[in-house]
């Protein structure tokens, strides 16, 4: 199983593949926000992706278009809820 991360508390855990980052936070009781019920309607759980953003799903079209809406987007930005896991490890760093 793939690692993620999370840079703010240096916690690692083991992350499930084609599982989204925000449930497999959310399992290791990682504090993110989370609105929406993961439509991607609200982008409360946009996260940073510090390393191995290549291994994570595409972004499609709804999580495009809330990213484009939200301030302080980055090339690095993701939706916790949209971002699937793919087979290698990543490091993530959460918003406040």
């Amino acid at each position: 199983m793939p690692l993620l991360t999370i840079k703010n508390s240096g916690k690692t855990i083991e992350a499930e593949t084609g599982k989204s980052l925000l449930s497999s936070l959310m399992s290791a009781g990682e504090p993110i926000l989370h609105k929406c019920d993961a439509k991607a309607e609200c982008g409360s759980c946009h996260i940073f992706v510090v390393e191995g953003r290549k291994t994570l799903s595409k972004a499609q079209r709804p999580e495009n278009e809330r990213l484009d809406s939200i301030v302080g987007v980055s090339s690095n930005s993701r939706l916790a809820c949209q971002a699937l896991m793919g087979t290698e490890n990543i490091t993530v760093e959460l918003l406040a």
